[in-house]
């Protein structure tokens, strides 16, 4: 009979197979010989006390068991001939909903305003190498949206992690590692995903669905309050009886479109920020306590949090041993995202740092009504571009100096690729975010000795962290308040923040798309 055990192991021990079956086997009060097979089903890193551990979940088989894996069972059928369904939008939330379609007996037809992701990532080594920004295919845009070139981090704030299990077996099903379905904190990397997504368009291809690239969605066609299809920019008609809106947070002309149909949407609460990078080394002798990080510890992070003046500022997408890119869909515009490899092995640490926006903050835009979050961040991002020099070089400034309101006369090495220019962020960020950040990183230098420092540089802007827009939909069908047969889903229509939920948001709206259909 299966058993469940937990080790507390140094790093070394847990990356040793041999001597982790010895830790097995004296957990259990019996010899190696006698440990049948295990498998570990959690691992996480505790440097809390002052040293640094590896605790392990371990599920121990007695050695003739068959081992049980739980692992979910994915049924994929010709779709080809099926009734069809568009799916609006080739990120997370897109493309699980499309292979969930596909097992429920449907043909998803994915309209994506970008391209595939080979060519993709062409555009975004131009946008790097020669600012050339195609508003259609860079970080935001293109397929498998912002999550192809990200960090790939696969944890979610939700605590109901089996729910999250199938998009998870998906993953590793199209080549993830089967780490993430037992590391606490899982991720992929930016060097695996892109090859993760061709994966998954195989597979929606090969079992009959479609995915049409480079076609913008002009409007929602309806016979009055029912979904007929969707109408691309080029005049097609994609016809369907239903229909999953999963365009991400950046898709501003997406809801400027259902505004013009009135179909109805609302502003929801969000953040905005800077982008904080440190050289890794700090961050690791703070997190590890001076202890060498060597060959089996990975590159260490952080999660802050400190309430100012009644917000919230926070870390968010924080990327150990990362870059920071530029984010932005528009021209004239600055964003600052961060990634990483799979490895974690740049010599940079970054991750946002944000406060938190609510309606109330918006009182000054509230003529765009609905949209005056969206008008907000892009005010911040014309801002930024003023500052930076116009083109996607970003201002930047040392951390002590940001803090302490002084100009940075010189400014550290960068993983940037555009660059950075000098700038006094401390005197151009609204007082609202500027003053509370400074606050921010006062308290979070406070906690943790070491982080405020001038080796550090602040980037400006961190705007997109969630949609400043929701896309209202009845909690029980799914489907929006006012058009049946409407699906709104993930991150850009306000339900979901990451690569995960919104993929499993995705695969919801998937299901109950095949409820409404087949009811």
């Amino acid at each position: 009979m299966a058993k469940d055990i937990i080790l507390e192991l140094t790093p070394e021990n847990a990356a040793n197979s041999q001597l982790l079956l010895k830790a097995v086997a004296s957990k259990l009060g019996m010899s190696v010989k006698d440990v049948g097979h295990y498998t570990i089903t959690r691992r996480s890193i505790d440097s809390r006390h002052g040293k640094v551990r590896v605790n392990l979940g371990i599920r121990v088989f007695d050695r003739d068991e068959p081992i049980a894996d739980g692992k979910p069972q994915f049924t994929y059928g010709d779709v080809s001939k099926s009734p069809p369904v568009a799916v609006i939008g080739a990120g997370p939330a897109g493309l699980f909903a499309a292979l969930r379609l596909i097992e429920h007996g449907y043909k998803p037809i994915v309209v994506e305003r970008g391209k595939e992701v080979s060519a993709r990532k062409r555009d975004v080594a131009l946008l790097n190498r020669e600012h050339k920004l195609n508003p259609d295919s860079n970080y935001a845009f293109g397929e498998g949206g912002a999550g192809t070139f990200s960090d790939g981090k696969l944890y979610t704030r939700s605590r109901k992690r089996g729910d999250y299990n199938r998009v998870l077996y998906i993953l590793c099903n199209h080549g993830a590692s089967e780490d993430i379905l037992f590391d606490s904190h899982p991720h992929i990397g930016t060097n695996r995903l892109p090859g993760i997504i061709v994966k998954i368009r195989e597979t929606i291809i090969s079992y009959g669905g479609e995915i049409l690239y480079n076609s913008r969605v002009e409007s929602i066609k309806t016979d009055g309050s029912r979904v007929t299809g969707v109408k691309l920019s080029d005049g097609r008609l994609v016809e369907a009886k239903a229909c999953i809106l999963a365009t991400g947070h950046s898709a501003r002309d997406v809801y400027s479109m259902l505004l013009n149909q009135q179909i109805q949407i609302e502003a929801k609460p969000f953040a905005m920020g800077v982008r904080v990078e440190h050289p890794q080394a700090i961050i690791d002798s703070i997190q590890y306590h001076g202890t060498p990080r060597g060959d089996y510890l990975p590159a260490a992070s952080y999660s802050l949090v400190q309430q100012v003046e009644g917000r919230g500022v926070y870390s968010f997408c924080m990327c150990p041993g990362g870059f920071i890119v530029p984010a932005a869909t528009e021209p004239n515009e600055v964003v600052v995202n961060g990634m990483s490899p799979s490895l974690r092995n740049s010599r940079w640490a970054n991750s946002g740092i944000v406060v938190e926006v609510r309606l109330d903050d918006l009182k000054s835009y509230s003529k765009y009504g609905e949209l005056a979050g969206v008008e907000y961040q892009h005010y911040l991002e014309e801002l930024a571009s003023l500052h930076g020099g116009f083109g996607v070089k970003a201002p930047a400034q040392r951390l002590v100096d940001f803090v302490d309101g002084n100009y940075s006369a010189s400014l550290p090495s960068c993983s940037y690729h555009p660059g950075i220019t000098s700038s006094e962020l401390h005197a151009w960020l609204p007082d609202d975010i500027g003053f509370r950040l400074r606050k921010g990183f006062r308290a979070f230098g406070a906690r943790m000795k070491g982080f405020l420092t001038n080796e550090a540089v602040v980037l400006g802007v961190e705007s997109r962290t969630s949609s400043p827009v929701r896309i209202p939909r009845n909690p029980e069908t799914l489907q929006h308040v006012g058009v049946e047969g409407l699906f709104p889903a993930g991150e850009g229509a306000g339900y979901a923040g990451g690569i995960v939920s919104s993929a499993f948001d995705g695969e919801r709206c998937a299901d109950a798309v095949a409820f409404y259909l087949g009811g």
